[in-house]
């Protein structure tokens, strides 16, 4: 049996919404188990009280961390610490930092010069300095756990895909450079070599929910079975009048 992946989740709880946990772990559910779950904050300030009850129905385990200078994050520091002394440990295989907080950039860094994966989560106002710093970045707004009453008031915005130049020309570029002599490219290979160059891609900021929707969205490509495995293995290349950016 192959050991499964075991990560830690940190949760920075002053820059992010109870809303987003069930898709949170549901994503890292995908990815690995959540051998730790802690989530840190001033837990005796009202601003996080929307959090007590999420923390219990999913077995979360919140650090206090007093807010001793007024307008200052103290969480950052605990979760840093904290992070640390998980890392050393060599129990983890990687780690889930939660926030929109561009302070945790260099704890990235440093976990990954260590070999592991490094999973950010956070709202797409986060900057572009911590979404870089990590393995793959997802915005939360694509987690959000949205009921009836808001779904109706409030419809998530995608970006269109059309307009956005830069990953139009590296998806088209990571197709080219992956083909064998036919053009085709391994469409997982071309998924991976994508986020190692844009952490943050995801199709979801585009409204679908696979890469593959996303392609035949842009009307840029062409794809075709493997009709010799005995799994479905799906190819792509770009059509022949494309070229790149």
């Amino acid at each position: 049996m192959n050991k499964q992946t075991s990560l830690a989740i940190l949760i920075d709880a002053d820059n992010s919404q109870p809303r987003i946990i069930e898709g949170l772990l549901g994503e890292i559910a995908s990815i690995g188990v959540a051998s730790v779950k802690r989530i840190y904050g001033d837990w005796t300030s009202n601003q996080l009280s929307g959090w007590k009850a999420t923390l219990l129905e999913y077995g979360i385990q919140p650090i206090q961390q007093f807010a001793y200078t007024q307008g200052k994050n103290s969480t950052d520091s605990a979760m840093i610490i904290d992070a640390m002394d998980l890392l050393y440990t060599k129990n983890f295989d990687g780690f889930c930092i939660v926030t929109s907080d561009s302070d945790f950039t260099r704890l990235a860094s440093r976990i990954r010069e260590n070999g592991l994966k490094v999973y950010g989560f956070g709202e797409k106002k986060t900057p572009k300095a911590f979404m870089g710093a990590c393995d793959k970045f997802i915005y939360t707004e694509n987690l959000r756990d949205i009921t009836t009453n808001e779904t109706q008031q409030k419809r998530v915005k995608f970006k269109s895909i059309a307009k956005d130049y830069k990953i139009l020309a590296i998806l088209k570029g990571v197709v080219e450079d992956l083909a064998d002599e036919s053009g085709w490219s391994y469409l997982a290979s071309v998924g991976n070599v994508v986020v190692n160059k844009s952490p943050e891609f995801d199709p979801r900021n585009y409204g679908y929910r696979k890469l593959t929707e996303l392609l035949r969205s842009t009307n840029l490509f062409e794809f075709k079975d493997d009709t010799f495995s005995s799994t479905k293995t799906l190819y792509v290349r770009l059509k022949r009048n494309q070229k790149r950016y």
